[in-house]
């Protein structure tokens, strides 16, 4: 059924990913939630739980994650974490919709952007890193520093 509010659920697994139970636990507005890492790590331990998936939904019937979504995931995991208890995803759930946090790459948060001219860095980095010889002993390494090259560096 169509829920006219978010809801944030949490499906307790044992350490088989076997469901234990699947509690909603947060209610919140039209647009958003209060969630409480705290609460979460509590019902945890209750239920003995050694993984976990998130859920809630968007009413507003779009999929996409917030940046709120996403630093909500990662702070659980730190959370969570502190007691040995995995987060296997989190979904968000739309109206004809449903999306995996996980399978987005956004499960640890959002990817710093990296500007051009780093890219163009790293890249010549990587070439110059291909092009230079290996050296396989300690003495060749010597030889190096002191700016000669022996015949056991190999490409």
């Amino acid at each position: 059924a169509r829920e006219e509010a978010e809801q944030f659920m949490v499906l307790f697994l044992d350490t088989q990913h076997r469901l234990i139970e699947a509690e909603t636990m947060f209610s919140g507005t039209l647009t958003q939630t209060s969630v409480y890492p705290r609460e979460v790590v509590k019902r945890v331990l209750y239920h003995n739980a050694a993984a976990v998936i998130l859920a809630h939904n968007h009413p507003s019937g779009v999929a996409e994650p917030s940046d709120a979504d996403i630093q909500l995931t990662v702070a659980l995991r730190a959370a969570l974490a502190l007691v040995d208890v995995r987060i296997l995803d989190h979904f968000i759930v739309a109206a004809k919709d449903a999306l995996s946090l996980e399978e987005q790459g956004l499960a640890y948060g959002k990817p710093k952007p990296i500007c051009e001219a780093r890219k163009r860095e790293i890249r010549k980095a990587r070439i110059q890193n291909m092009c230079r010889p290996r050296l396989q002993t300690k003495a060749a390494r010597a030889r190096a520093r002191a700016g000669r090259v022996s015949v056991d560096a190999h490409v």
